[in-house]
């Protein structure tokens, strides 16, 4: 009798998914997802709050005001250039839309933080810009004139709207074209300008779209400490930073991590009140809006609408970058470069393998045994993303190195032996970073991918006598090998260009490109780091030029 219940339960299990093998699994992915959140809460309770009156009245007040405007500024700026964009390129026909349609993502190449060293470097006092200015204008030193300073908070917004933007474009444009003609069409019968239909139709149809663009944006303003440090901006994530390495007070930063993950965890929840508030649909019937033409100066400004951003986000970096790799180009590249690019490609190859096949192993065994809530355990494992790379740093590193010390504590006392920092001195805990703040844009990649694999092919395969496992690998991996390719690329670039949490985690000699950048922009020798940004930047031009030219009409 219990050996018929023991059957039945393991049956049960078997239909709903919960083999103990996954059951393991998952609580594991779980648990190391939550190790840094566990550490946040340990660190903050551990010590004292002795320092948080200072922290209150003196970095608090102004590290809060200073994220709150950055963020506001960069929300518009990004939705007035994203949406802008999307909205000429869809509606309207003008000389080179179609070119425009894909470069408009280019920019989202440029890492934050080489898009403000660059910029500085074009716009600065020495920079060809105010060099023309002076001798067009007959100046002779920067008190004749005036010109707008990029160290500002409002310089800073610009720099970081102008890579970030393509977020919102993509999300945006994709609404646009998929907008049926009735409502325009409507509109233009009862004649509203452009203008009108844009606020009025337009703009409220992809509400949706534009808060998740913008909420992307915010999250990778949020996470950067590069681009803000060298522009003069001390938000909350760069004061956690700050107080951790320069104050030496590491229980007073992780006080702080804890205020910028609950601002995170507002925008996240606004985002999605955002999303949910309004929900537009278009029939598949409907069809696409016919583009209206424009003539004689408003296709000139669209030309030039359209021209700008790409030319300051994507064509500024390359320039400057490019003309600095050309003058050290007799020397060749250096050593330092070529060991930094060979630890990059290592932990990014690496990273990008391990998220793939953590999204791809989650998404393929809930399709299989239907159970939803496998599927919701990934959606859980994937928020790392909106964790800035220096509070998963501080929550990872504390717990990490306690565990290296345990182990090699038990092996000196047991065998004499010691074990060094397996995790702590290695790149295990870089890559351990890697794929927790990167494992969400695998598993969206690989989730739309599977959104459009239908069910009745595994009903078919299942029919012809194909176990689940033969299904996996003989049916949906070929389906799947382009997508797969695309979720491997996508991680493979943001390891790349991830600073923040490389900067904190990396044992010492260890080199990346993006360590490398910020190490001589650090010492002002950015000439000496080009050749590194351009690798990134050009590595980078790779998947979003792929994802640009993919068919969105």
């Amino acid at each position: 009798m219990s050996g018929s219940v023991t059957i039945q339960k393991q049956t049960q299990y078997k239909r709903r998914g919960f083999s103990p093998v996954v059951a393991i699994a998952l609580f594991g992915l779980l648990g190391l997802v939550l190790l840094p959140f566990i550490g946040l809460t340990g660190i903050a309770f551990s010590g004292s709050l002795g320092a948080w009156p200072h922290l209150l009245e003196h970095v608090l007040p102004g590290s809060l005001r200073q994220t709150f405007y950055l963020l506001l500024l960069v929300a518009l700026g990004t939705s007035l250039l994203g949406a802008g964009t999307a909205w000429l390129t869809s509606v309207f026909e003008f000389p080179l839309r179609r070119l425009f349609s894909w470069a408009l993502v280019l920019p989202l190449a440029v890492p934050t933080y080489i898009a403000a060293y660059t910029q500085l470097e074009f716009f600065d006092y020495s920079g060809p810009v105010q060099t023309f200015v002076r001798e067009v204008g007959g100046f002779k030193n920067f008190r004749d004139y005036w010109f707008p300073d990029l160290r500002s908070l409002w310089g800073a917004a610009l720099v970081f709207s102008l890579v970030l933007y393509p977020y919102v474009y993509i999300t945006t444009r994709l609404t646009f074209s998929r907008q049926g003609a009735s409502a325009l069409d409507a509109c233009r019968t009862l004649g509203a300008k452009p203008s009108r239909m844009f606020w009025q139709v337009g703009l409220p149809m992809v509400r949706p779209a534009l808060a998740a663009g913008v909420a992307i944006a915010l999250m990778e303003t949020m996470n950067d400490i590069g681009a803000v440090e060298i522009l003069g901006i001390r938000t909350l994530t760069y004061a956690v930073f700050d107080t951790w390495l320069n104050r030496d007070d590491l229980v007073g930063a992780v006080q702080l991590a804890i205020v910028l993950l609950l601002i995170i965890a507002f925008l996240v929840w606004l985002e999605r009140k955002a999303r949910g508030a309004r929900n537009y649909s278009v029939s598949s019937r409907e069809r696409p809006t016919a583009r209206l033409r424009l003539y004689g100066t408003r296709k000139w400004l669209a030309v030039s609408a359209c021209l700008t951003p790409i030319i300051l986000g994507l064509g500024v970096p390359i320039y400057v970058l490019g003309a600095y790799t050309l003058r050290r180009l007799e020397d060749g590249i250096s050593s330092a470069v070529l060991y930094a690019a060979y630890n990059s490609v290592l932990v990014a190859t690496i990273s990008a393998v391990i998220t793939t096949m953590i999204a791809y192993g989650i998404i393929q065994y809930a399709r299989l045994s239907r159970n939803k809530r496998i599927a919701t355990t990934g959606r859980i494992a994937s928020l790392g993303y909106a964790v800035p790379g220096t509070v998963l740093a501080i929550g990872l590193l504390i717990p990490l190195a306690s565990f290296d010390n345990w182990i090699d504590s038990i092996l000196r006392s047991s065998f004499g032996v010691s074990s060094g920092l397996l995790f702590t001195g290695s790149i295990a805990i870089v890559i351990y970073a890697y794929v927790l703040r990167f494992l969400a844009i695998s598993y969206g990649t690989v989730e739309s991918g599977f959104g459009r694999v239908s069910p009745h092919i595994d009903l078919v395969a299942r029919s012809l006598g194909r176990t689940s496992m033969q299904v996996a690998t003989h049916v949906h991996t070929p389906i799947m090998k382009n997508v797969l390719a695309a979720a491997f690329l996508l991680v493979f670039v943001d390891s790349m260009k991830e600073l923040s949490a490389t900067l904190l985690l990396r044992q010492i000699n260890f080199e990346t490109l993006s360590t490398f950048i910020y190490d001589q922009a650090s010492q002002a020798a950015l000439e000496d780091g080009a050749a590194a940004a351009l690798i990134i930047v050009l590595i980078g031009l790779v998947p979003v030029y792929l994802i640009s030219r993919a068919p969105q009409e």
